[in-house]
């Protein structure tokens, strides 16, 4: 599994912190890596290569720490979209900016272009047009202040 492959998988579990409570995430975030490892294809279909148990350890480590930081992320976020309040973005959307947002911040592993360059990917893929350019803003914007 590459890391772009790893985060769709991890931008998928946060996404769904939208609609489940906090404590219904360490079940969400299993049952999805159950299915994961179980039908790979019908997740990830341009998926290369199967998914290994560290490829699991390295969504599971990464999403954990991503809803660790979820008030700071999104304090940090708002600041960086100017102010927009971030009940006004998208759920999509919002996931994405905070999966790229930790890395941004926590993970120096992943240098900050990379990051947005990874949620832009993601923001293509699941998004409107319209969000591309508004999550780059606040990306580049959130770089600059790093």
């Amino acid at each position: 599994m590459t890391r772009s492959e790893a985060r769709d998988s991890i931008f998928r579990i946060v996404f769904r912190e939208a609609f489940f409570p906090p404590e219904g995430m360490a079940e969400q975030t299993e049952e999805y890596l159950s299915m994961l490892e179980e039908e790979p294809a019908v997740f990830l279909p341009e998926m290369k290569q199967g998914v290994e148990e560290k490829d699991l350890v390295y969504i599971r480590e990464k999403v954990d720490k991503i809803l660790l930081h979820t008030k700071e992320l999104d304090a940090m976020l708002e600041k960086a979209s100017l102010d927009w309040k971030l009940n006004r973005v998208g759920k999509t959307e919002l996931a994405i900016l905070r999966v790229a947002a930790y890395e941004i911040r926590f993970d120096d592993d992943i240098p900050g272009k990379v990051a947005i360059n990874e949620a832009l990917e993601l923001a293509k893929k699941y998004c409107d047009e319209k969000a591309v350019p508004f999550i780059n803003g606040v990306l580049n914007s959130l770089l600059e202040e790093a």
